[in-house]
Formats: structure tokens, C-alpha cells, sequence
């Protein structure tokens, strides 16, 4: 049997979207009991995140939650506060991406939850830190990209703020929120104490990218420069080749070096410009100009074979595709065909940490909406009869498969 190291550990799951499923996608791949709390119309993502054969599952709502149970309740309605004072009571981790004024008005929020379990580790995502000034304002990722500096790095390098073209924001808070929730509970493992956990997305875009980028500007009264030069450069991308392109990164003396030699240039290596790491940073824009214009002389596969004898880090540039054909990912067994209920054949991405003795859950792919809501209400005392009723009145939403 597996040794899944949060077994036991029961965490009700008040997030929609990307944010909050990040997270706890996480700590139900290596044991945690998740309950996903969804309205009667779903969460937003099973249609929002791509087509799929049945029209609830998309395919992104699928890669994010997978071993989770499904509890569609309307918490809106009266007869669910008894239901949801319950819930707080039965679950040792509780994780909301909801606005806090929101979650008090449903007696969601910290305290209510405090009342109901004293130990209970309660993380708050949020958009922005509750103790500024924009702590009322909605965010989405797109929009936290753009106040966080996700967007500059784009103006910087190419002269127009443009939204990176992944739900990076979102996946960075779920990953902070995993870690604290974690700590959280070693910490009371060791002396029993709840926590309260805010995990704020603005602050933590900006610190991500000022790690990067703050340069000169780590000095107070310091006019700049700001960023990694190195990295905005408008040549730091996949460099083209004669018939593709290639991904290379040439950064200490040895590697250089052997680029120069690669492409005929050797005398590069006593050029003032390029002698060193820290001459190379100060003229970076030449230095990866040398690589576009050479670079073009040869097939990416010719360059390959070149670079991997010379040892100078590189690989074939590859689209999405191509990834889902790549013959390491498929070697590893990242990809692994699962049947689904509703949507057949499909793939599970497993989780991509290897442990010697720790193991993750069997996976069960994603519910469907409501698909839970009996058992999970079963499981906190809620007798049958009750539940019969709960679904009559609409107040809950029960679809167990077949």
C-alpha cells in the first residue's frame, strides 16, 4: 500500500477556477481527503476550460481536479447553514479563493470556521493583502499579471505589455498556498495550533518578478537600471535555426567558449565584449545577436549534435504537440491513458515528484458535478432521509454515477 504522508488530513475546498484547485490538486495526489464545494451551476471552469464530450469536464477542470469529491450545494439557501457549520467542523484545512465579505456572509469566513473546529488551518486567497488599500478589489489573473509585472517584462524585451498565455498568476498563488498549508500542518502536528493563512496574489506576482528584475532598484533612491538584463534582452528567445528552431543558454566562460568554437568564431573568446560573464552581461544585446546570425547556418538537428559534444546546454525548440509526443515525457510515463466515465479514453498527467518511499493516491479523474454530495453529507452525520430532502428542495445537487 502506498505511504500517502497526508492521509487523514480532510481539507473542504471552497476555490473555483485555477487558484485553489492548483492547490489542492496537490494535497490530494499524496492523500488529503478533498470535498470540492461547487454551486448547482458548477464551478465556472468545467465549461470555461475547453470543450469536452460530455460539456461539464473540460479539459483544463480535468487536469486540476482529479482524486477530489464533488458537493453541489446551494449555500446561498437557508437549510444550508446547519450543513455548513457541519462541514467546518468535519475538516482539518479549509481553502477559499472567495472575497472574505463574501465568505462572512455565508459564516464561511475564519472565525465562523475557528467556532466550529479550534485547530482548523483556514487559507485565505485573495487577491490582494487585506491590509492595503486595493484589499476590496476583484482580481483575475490576467489582471494580476498586469499590476504584478508579468506584463512589464514583456514591454521591457519587446516594447508592448503583452499577458503571458498561461494562468501563471493563479499557479503561483496555488503553489505558495500549497506550501503554507503544509507548514501549517507540521506545525500542528508538533503543538496542536490552528493558523490562519493569507495568501495574496498581487504580492506574490510582484515579489516573483522583483526577485527578477528588481536590479539597481535594490537600492533605495536607486534611478535604475531595473531588471535582468540578461533575460530582457529582445534576442532572449528560441534562436532560429535552417530549418527551426533552438533553445540555448551559453552562461559561464566554458560554455561560451565552446559556442564560439561551434560557430568558427574562437577569436570571440579575447574579444573585450565577450571575455568574460561579466562583459558578456554588460553587451548582451551583441552577444546574443552573434548567435541569431550564426545560428541560421545549420539545421537544428546538425546544431544539436554539435552543442552536445561540445557541452553547451541546448535542445530543440517544441510546441505543444510535440511535447505530447515527446519521447522522454512518454518514457517517464507522464502521460497516462485513464477511462473516464462521461469522457472515455482520456489522459492524466501524473504527478512529476518521485519519492523513495512516498507514494500519491490512485487517481480517481474528476467528478462530476454533484457526484459526492450524498456520501460526503453522509460521512458528517446527515441521515438519508434528510439528504432526500435537501435534494427536493434544491438545496443540494445529488448525481452519483451509475
Amino acid at each position: 500500500m502506498a505511504n500517502l504522508p497526508l492521509d487523514g488530513v480532510r481539507v473542504l475546498d471552497l476555490s473555483s477556477v485555477v487558484v485553489g484547485p492548483y492547490a489542492t490538486q496537490f494535497l490530494a495526489d499524496y492523500g488529503a481527503d478533498v470535498t470540492k464545494i461547487e454551486a448547482p451551476g458548477g464551478d465556472i471552469l468545467r465549461k470555461l476550460g475547453g470543450k469536452s464530450k460530455s460539456g461539464e469536464l473540460s479539459p483544463k477542470f480535468m487536469m486540476l481536479n482529479r482524486n477530489k469529491k464533488s458537493l453541489a450545494i446551494d449555500l446561498k439557501n437557508p437549510a444550508a447553514k446547519p450543513l455548513i457549520a457541519k462541514l467546518l467542523a468535519a475538516h482539518d484545512v479549509v481553502l477559499s479563493n472567495i472575497r472574505p465579505r463574501a465568505l462572512a456572509r455565508l459564516g464561511l469566513d475564519y472565525e465562523s470556521a475557528r467556532a466550529a473546529r479550534p485547530d482548523v488551518i483556514y487559507c485565505s486567497i485573495v487577491g490582494f493583502g487585506q491590509e492595503g488599500p486595493y484589499k476590496d478589489k476583484p482580481a483575475y489573473d490576467n489582471v494580476i499579471q498586469g499590476v504584478g509585472g508579468i506584463a512589464a517584462c514583456h514591454e521591457r524585451q519587446s516594447g508592448t505589455p503583452r499577458f503571458l498565455p498561461m494562468v501563471v498568476a493563479d499557479r503561483l498563488g496555488g503553489l505558495m498556498a500549497t506550501q503554507a498549508i503544509l507548514l501549517a500542518v507540521i506545525n500542528r502536528s508538533r503543538n496542536g495550533e490552528g493558523q490562519h493563512i493569507e495568501i495574496p496574489m498581487f504580492e506574490n506576482t510582484a515579489a516573483f518578478v522583483l526577485t527578477e528584475h528588481f536590479g539597481q532598484l535594490i537600492y533605495p533612491g536607486s534611478d535604475g537600471p531595473s531588471g535582468d538584463l540578461r533575460v530582457l534582452d529582445k534576442n532572449a528567445r528560441p534562436i532560429q535555426t535552417k530549418d527551426g528552431y533552438i533553445c540555448l543558454s551559453a552562461n559561464s566562460d566554458k560554455q561560451a567558449f565552446a559556442l564560439f568554437d561551434a560557430i568558427g568564431h574562437p577569436e570571440f573568446k579575447d574579444d573585450p565584449r565577450f571575455e568574460s560573464v561579466a562583459a558578456r552581461y554588460h553587451n548582451i544585446d551583441a552577444y546574443n545577436g552573434l548567435r541569431e546570425e550564426h545560428l541560421r547556418k545549420k539545421t537544428t538537428e546538425e546544431w544539436i549534435e554539435i552543442f552536445d559534444r561540445l557541452d553547451v546546454p541546448a535542445m530543440p525548440y517544441k510546441t505543444f504537440e510535440d511535447l505530447v509526443a515527446d519521447p522522454h515525457l512518454n518514457e517517464v510515463g507522464l502521460y497516462q491513458e485513464r477511462e473516464h466515465p462521461s469522457e472515455g479514453t482520456v489522459y492524466n498527467l501524473r504527478p512529476v515528484a518521485t519519492f523513495s518511499s512516498i507514494g500519491t493516491k490512485d487517481e480517481n479523474l474528476a467528478p462530476r458535478l454533484g457526484e459526492h454530495s450524498a456520501d460526503v453529507l453522509a460521512s458528517i452525520g446527515v441521515g438519508r432521509d434528510e439528504i432526500e430532502t435537501l435534494v427536493s428542495d434544491g438545496v443540494i445537487l445529488d448525481r452519483p454515477l451509475d
